[in-house]
């Protein structure tokens, strides 16, 4: 496809992953922030990851659907409007100060993201030459880097400096208290109204953008079942280490600052901006990492990171101090090609399987609200929160194995379709 076919759908597609990669890390704020407001345990406060990443097995497939029958185009816009209508939606959540309001509204937020997700990590990943689709894949989530820099950084400023101590609440008086808390929960009624509208104006922008389509060739139809695609044995390891890995994700980013002002005794202001630096880590490990694959193999690298953070995790789990935080921008960096890339081998040579396995691949996320919740519970039951990096740990261990050995496609017996972009 000539570039100039593909270099405004491909900027158009890369803005996406900014946009959710914004979304999705001004969760670690609200965990803080919730968990004040509406004095929850740990384990509670991780229902935030709960509500956003079960909207990601339960619309994933219906998301792959809406693709296959219509198309990106009008799944991308479809996600986006979904995404925005969620985001709104933090303004009543606000002003009924209803923990539940505010769960269901980031449960919608994650069903425009589920939606986006699907349709855009494929169609960048095919939006040009096969041989460097991991690559050009990588380089779109850097974008999602980009914004776990700035989110975490404009977001406790906006959300977390309106806070009270807990000495100043428990001083007031019952309606004192309850003014308060209002005062602090409509601190995120302005972030999300903006995230809302900047949506919508990209999601009128997609519609009045030609995007190039991914289209069947004759005598290659799409598989008809889901199963189809799972005969793939590199796809289900591919599921499989993207649970894992978007589970050691959501522990690592949602619980960093509960976890520094643990292990390193800083305030919640200041964990935001070392969590800012954990985002530029992971900005910087994704250029780097797209660099390093144009000499070695992006499955090699993925087995060799994944090895790297475990042993950083049980860095993390034993040190103290100021060394707990460098660590975990550690991990950050070393995280960072990981959802692409294990994402890639995962779809690699699906063909017409493709729309199935990218659908499957994003159920796989349910990881971000299952594994975390057991990093809370073993957070609460041994009183220390680096205890909880047992989990990553083991996610780590997943995401090296697939990078080893489970990233290997095994020639199928039968002849499958064969898709293309025209």
């Amino acid at each position: 496809m000539a570039k100039n076919k593909t270099l405004f759908p491909f900027i158009l597609i890369t803005s996406l992953f900014f946009l959710w990669g914004f979304a999705h890390n001004l969760d670690p704020i609200l965990i803080p922030h919730l968990k004040k407001s509406f004095t929850l345990t740990t384990v509670q406060a991780t229902l935030v990851d709960s509500a956003v990443f079960i909207a990601y097995f339960l619309m994933a497939l219906p998301a792959g659907f809406i693709m296959k029958k219509y198309g990106y185009k009008t799944g991308i816009i479809t996600g986006l409007l979904v995404f925005a209508f969620g985001s709104y939606l933090f303004i009543p959540a606000a002003n009924t100060q209803q923990y539940t309001f505010f769960l269901v509204a980031l449960f919608i937020i994650a069903c425009g993201l589920t939606i986006l997700e699907t349709a855009a990590n494929p169609y960048a990943s095919s939006l040009g030459d096969p041989a460097t689709s991991i690559q050009r894949l990588n380089f779109a989530q850097s974008f999602n880097g980009l914004a776990a820099t700035m989110a975490p950084i404009i977001g406790a400023r906006i959300i977390l400096t309106k806070g009270y101590t807990a000495a100043q609440l428990n001083a007031m008086t019952e309606e004192g208290r309850k003014l308060a808390l209002a005062a602090e929960a409509s601190s995120v009624k302005m972030p999300y109204f903006i995230l809302g509208s900047v949506l919508v104006f990209i999601a009128i922008l997609f519609a009045f953008t030609r995007l190039p389509r991914i289209v069947h060739h004759e005598g290659h139809a799409a598989s008809k079942n889901i199963f189809h695609a799972l005969k793939h044995s590199h796809l289900a390891w591919g599921v499989a280490a993207q649970f894992f890995y978007v589970g050691a994700q959501v522990c690592v980013f949602s619980l960093f600052i509960l976890y520094a002002t643990k292990s390193a005794g800083i305030t919640e202001v200041k964990a935001a901006d070392y969590l800012g630096l954990c985002g530029f880590a992971f900005l910087i490990g994704r250029f780097i990492g797209t660099f390093l694959m144009r000499y070695y193999s992006s499955a090699s690298l993925l087995a060799v990171y994944g090895a790297i953070n475990v042993l950083l995790c049980i860095m993390a789990i034993l040190s103290h101090g100021m060394i707990t935080v460098y660590t975990v921008i550690g991990i950050c960096f070393f995280m960072s090609i990981m959802f692409p890339t294990i994402f890639a081998l995962g779809i690699k040579g699906l063909k017409g399987d493709t729309e199935f396995g990218s659908s499957l691949i994003i159920m796989s996320i349910v990881g971000g609200a299952v594994l975390p919740r057991v990093f809370g519970y073993i957070s609460d039951l041994t009183g220390n929160v680096q205890y909880g990096y047992m989990v990553p740990l083991v996610c780590f261990t997943v995401v090296a194995f697939f990078g080893l050995k489970g990233h290997r496609v095994k020639v199928q017996p039968e002849s499958l379709p064969v898709s293309a972009i025209l």
